[in-house]
């Protein structure tokens, strides 16, 4: 698998890409990899994830409806819609945007995560077509493109931004999460997560996390326009809920200009 090389932007806002290869990082792909059979687990190595997917969900929700301008009580508000994940792991996205009903693809580099995918989706009923690719390998545009915490795994975060945009419907709405690059992402997601084991050993580089500006920055060079950045933020009460303060993690949303 050839790598991507990547430079850091003089203006402060993290790699840009230098052509010639793929945006998977292999090393990335294979610890994610080392996780697949465990993936479904609540309680095991992506036990956080779990964790996530309420508030994403919720955000993804309520982007969707007022992108289209959708009933907010409805079950299925992306029926006759199809949708992209980016970076799927083992389904945890997909499987929840195939019960809102989306025709979903999802995309993984570690074809272990994808093979734990397809027979938990056959388990749970759903049909979803799931793919051990990279972006760049995708062809065809979906309604919907999703990419939660994949970017700051990447080798060329701006080719793979190129790659999620040009995946998106021209009415089509992107949705991207990541942890920023702040003392607050640092001090939990490594210092404290990595070094107590909540997360695995290695999951984060601080240094390749992007901040909001910089994330923006990359969707805009790519022809699409943010339409909203989001704050997601842990409560020992409450759990992870969305906020107003980007300083641990964050959610954007765009679409074409």
């Amino acid at each position: 698998m050839v790598m991507a090389s990547s430079t850091i932007d003089p203006a402060g806002i993290g790699p840009i890409d230098t052509p010639g290869g793929s945006t998977i990082n292999p090393h990335e792909a294979r610890h994610f990899g080392t996780m697949a059979q465990d993936w479904w687990n609540p309680k095991g190595s992506s036990a956080m994830l779990h964790k996530l997917n309420p508030a994403r969900l919720g955000y993804i929700r309520a982007a969707v409806d007022l992108h289209w301008d959708g009933d907010d009580t409805s079950f299925t508000p992306l029926a006759g819609r199809t949708a992209l994940d980016v970076g799927c792991g083992a389904g945890l996205l997909c499987e929840p945007l195939a019960r809102l009903g989306a025709a979903v693809t999802g995309i993984d580099a570690a074809p272990e995560n994808i093979a734990v995918a397809q027979v938990h989706a056959v388990q749970s009923g759903l049909t979803i077509d799931y793919r051990a690719v990279g972006v760049e390998a995708m062809t065809g545009r979906f309604d919907l493109v999703t990419s939660l915490e994949v970017i700051e795994h990447v080798n060329d975060p701006a080719g793979f931004v190129r790659g999620l945009a040009e995946a998106l419907a021209d009415d089509g709405l992107l949705v991207m999460s990541t942890p920023n690059r702040t003392p607050l992402s640092r001090l939990a997601l490594i210092t404290l997560a990595e070094g107590t084991g909540r997360i695995p050993r290695g999951t984060h580089d601080w240094d390749k996390f992007l901040t909001p500006d910089a994330l923006t920055d990359l969707i805009e060079r790519a022809g699409l326009t943010v339409t909203d950045v989001r704050g997601l933020g842990f409560s020992p009460a409450t759990g992870f809920t969305l906020t107003d303060s980007t300083q641990l993690d964050y959610f954007v949303t765009a679409k074409r200009l």
